[in-house]
Formats: structure tokens, C-alpha cells, sequence
């Protein structure tokens, strides 16, 4: 009967009703306060830049529900989403097996701190460990907490295994690489909008090339390297993927010189780019794996640091620790999210996708989208800029198409739809990109 329920509600998701963007979607939930109800996206956008720090510059669309692969603005319009949360909702927005086990959760014990045991930590633990075969796990919240926690064991490690002497031990980044805004994320930045004028930075990080294995090896040789962090595919970078053999390579580097390989998988893990992780493409197995985003399905922040024993019980009580992490409600959650994807394929699905959604995009007019890169479901464009268009301007005709997308980095789109889009779906949304690419 459970089976049933799940397959029942299952269909229910996958077919969201389709709504033209002048077409209201309904009654809004009786919970909304009249002024509410009468808000605008203006009023919205007015609001969020009265009261909200300035520090991100959103595409102007005020949304206020999703439901698989699409999402509703205030006005009632639909959109698919090509974006998902940065790929946090791999699973489809508002899954319904999500969040029943958040609703179910949060009915019963939401959080108890670390100070004590609760009976739902060690079945996650027990769980993700198992789907990705190392020994330990240490759960977070954020993405950036994850990358925090791995540079802390790295640096554990270097001194208690390795022997790297006490405050020497560095870490070695890609340039390029994005692991979030914190003061240690920003000092491996190559980005100035991410570290200019918030110094003096992390000591102990430096950088090489992304993709370029002699200068990696070269770095490796210092023997106070105790790390080196690396994006197997650079999302925020525009979708960055390198050559086939570089995460074996990288692998064998690390073996080499006895340096720990963390692969940051926080975009592209959990069946984004075809595979369970991205280093799967190759084989190859990481020391550290960092994951996040839709390790939760978006209903909730949860991340985590894998490892085996030799690095995670480097770090003893009360060296390292998150008052939410590891909580009840995120586990169950995570749990959950990892079971859709395993359950409803979403890694083959996204391999599938990817590659018709690329076949079609490399279509294009050469003349206005000059590269079509990415794999699986992780995908990016590249627009040749010019005084009547840029990135940011297709965005927004796109918008007014039905489809979300963002630009990154000036002239690049990234386009990332839930793994669960089927291929009318596919097709739906490659027509809106030909049209709007061609109203150029």
C-alpha cells in the first residue's frame, strides 16, 4: 500500500498542470493576508531592495511556488526552471516524498544539538556511508561549511599523519574554483567581486591552473601540501569542463605525493552530470567528497564531509562541530532525497537529457551562442556580446518566454532543469531557447 501511495503521488508530481504565462494559476492559499494577496512582483522586488541587503542581484521575477520541473510567480505565470536552485533541486521542486519525510520528521523531533544521541543521525550516516562507500561521515549544513570541514581534516591530517610541521600546511586550489563566500572560501577565490576588499585572507591557500596537470604536479612536490580541492566539473566558473583523463590523473598525482584529493561535489554530485558524482565519469576515488545542495532536494540545508578513518578521526571531540548539524530533521530529509534519486534514476536520466539538450543547443546560430559545453544535466552557453545584446538580456527575453536561466560571469548561461524533465519537456525548452535566441 506505501508502494502504491508513493507511485500514486509520484504521477501527481511529475504532472504539473500547464498554465500560459498570462493565465493565473488560482485561488492563493487562504493563509495570505489581504496586502499580501495584493502585492506585485514590483512591490515585491520594492520591498526586498528596502529591506534586504544589496548583496545579490536577482533576476527580476518574484516566485511563490514550484512544483516539479516548473515554478509560479506571483502573478500566476509558469516557468521551467532552468536553473534549480543551483542545482539544489535535482529532485524537482516541493517532491513529495521529501517532504513527507519532513513533515513526518518535524512532527516528531526537529533538533537536539550534538550534546545528545537522537535515533535518526546514525540510519543517515549508516546510509549515505554505505551509497558511497567510505568509511565516515560528518554532517553540516551548508556547502560552505562542507568545504570549511574538509580544509580543517586536510590540515588535521597533514599534522597528525603526514607530518607536516605545526602551521605550514597548505592546501592547493584551481583557479577558477567556487566553494562559497565565507573568509576561507573567498581567499582561494580568483574572483575579485568574491574577495576584494575583504582581506587580509587565509594563509596556507595557493593556486594552480584548473586543468593542467604539470602545474599541478609541481605544487604537489612542496611536501607541506597537505590537500588539493578541485571542482570536477566548475560550475560557477561557467560550466568548466576539463579534458577526459584530468580526475585520473589528479588521482594519481595525489596518490604520488601523499597529498588528500577533495573533490568538491556540491553541484555536481547527486546525478547531476549523469552520474552518482562527477568523478564516476572517470572512476577515480577521492580521499575527501563534499556534498550539499540536493542532498536535501532544497526543502532544507544539509552537507557533508566523506572520508575514511585514517582522516575523519583525526579530529576528536570537540575540535570541529554545528549545532544543526547532524540534526533529526535534516537526516531524515537527506535520506530521503538520496533515495528519490537512486529509486527514480535521475543519473541515467540526466545523462539522456544532457545529451539530447546539447545536440539541440549546438544548433544554434554560431554567429550569437558560440560554445555549448557541460554533461549530463549541467550545461552552459556562451552569448558573443554585443551593443544590442548580452547574457543578462537573453535571460530576461527568456523569462518572457516561460524559462529561468541565469548568467554567470558576463557572457555565460547556465542551464540546469530539475533531473527529473522528460523529453517533450526537453524539447518544449529547447524550442523557447531557439526563439528567443533568434528574436536576436
Amino acid at each position: 500500500m506505501p508502494g502504491m501511495i508513493l507511485q500514486l503521488s509520484r504521477r501527481l508530481f511529475r504532472a504539473a498542470p500547464v498554465l500560459s504565462r498570462s493565465v493565473h494559476s488560482g485561488t492563493r492559499p487562504a493563509s495570505k493576508t489581504r496586502t499580501e494577496c495584493l502585492l506585485t512582483s514590483e512591490d515585491i522586488y520594492a520591498r526586498e531592495d528596502k529591506y534586504g541587503a544589496h548583496n545579490y542581484h536577482p533576476l527580476p521575477v518574484a516566485l511563490e511556488r514550484g512544483e516539479g520541473i516548473y515554478v509560479w510567480d506571483v502573478e500566476g505565470n509558469r516557468y521551467y526552471d532552468f536553473l534549480s536552485a543551483y542545482s539544489a533541486v535535482n529532485q524537482g521542486h516541493c517532491h513529495p516524498k521529501i517532504l513527507a519525510a519532513l513533515t513526518a520528521q518535524a512532527s516528531k523531533l526537529t533538533l537536539t544539538s550534538r550534546a545528545f544521541y537522537n535515533d535518526v543521525l546514525g540510519a543517515y550516516e549508516e546510509y549515505v556511508t554505505n551509497l558511497f562507500g567510505y568509511d565516515k561521515v560528518l554532517p553540516m549544513n551548508t556547502g560552505v561549511e562542507g568545504g570549511e570541514t574538509a580544509c580543517k581534516l586536510a590540515r588535521k591530517w597533514a599534522y597528525n599523519v603526514k607530518g607536516v610541521p605545526k602551521n605550514k600546511a597548505k592546501i592547493i586550489f584551481a583557479s577558477g574554483n567556487f566553494w562559497g563566500r565565507t573568509l576561507a572560501a573567498i581567499s582561494s577565490s580568483t574572483d575579485p567581486s568574491s574577495y576584494e576588499g575583504f582581506g587580509p585572507y587565509m594563509p596556507g591557500f595557493e593556486l594552480v591552473p584548473f586543468d593542467d596537470i604539470p602545474a599541478l604536479e609541481k605544487a604537489l612536490q612542496d611536501p607541506h601540501v597537505a590537500a588539493f580541492m578541485v571542482e570536477p566539473i566548475q560550475g560557477e566558473a561557467g560550466v568548466v569542463v576539463p579534458e577526459q583523463g584530468y580526475l585520473t590523473q589528479v588521482r594519481e598525482l595525489c596518490t604520488k605525493y601523499n597529498v588528500l584529493w577533495i573533490a568538491d561535489e556540491v553541484q555536481t554530485g547527486l546525478a547531476r552530470t549523469g552520474r552518482r558524482l562527477a568523478v564516476d565519469h572517470e572512476e577515480v576515488r577521492p580521499d575527501l567528497v563534499i556534498l550539499g545542495k540536493a542532498l536535501s532536494g532544497g526543502v532544507y540545508p544539509v552537507s557533508a564531509v566523506l572520508c575514511d578513518d585514517e582522516i575523519m578521526l583525526t579530529i576528536r571531540p570537540g575540535e570541529h562541530g554545528s549545532t544543526y548539524g547532524g540534526n533529526p530533521l535534516g537526516c531524515r530529509v537527506a535520506i530521503a532525497a538520496l533515495e528519490v534519486i537512486e529509486e527514480e534514476k535521475l543519473a541515467k536520466n540526466a545523462e539522456k537529457m544532457g545529451k539530447l539538450l546539447r545536440a539541440e543547443l549546438r544548433k544554434l546560430p554560431k554567429d550569437i551562442v558560440t560554445t555549448v559545453r557541460g554533461k549530463g544535466l549541467l550545461n552552459a552557453v556562451v552569448i558573443k556580446e554585443t551593443k544590442d545584446y548580452d547574457a543578462w538580456k537573453v535571460c530576461l527575453r527568456l523569462r518572457d518566454n516561460g524559462l529561468l536561466a541565469k548568467p554567470t560571469h558576463g557572457d555565460i548561461i547556465r542551464l540546469a532543469p530539475p533531473l527529473i524533465i522528460r523529453e517533450h519537456e526537453v524539447q518544449e525548452c529547447v524550442d523557447i531557447i531557439q526563439r528567443t535566441i533568434m528574436s536576436f
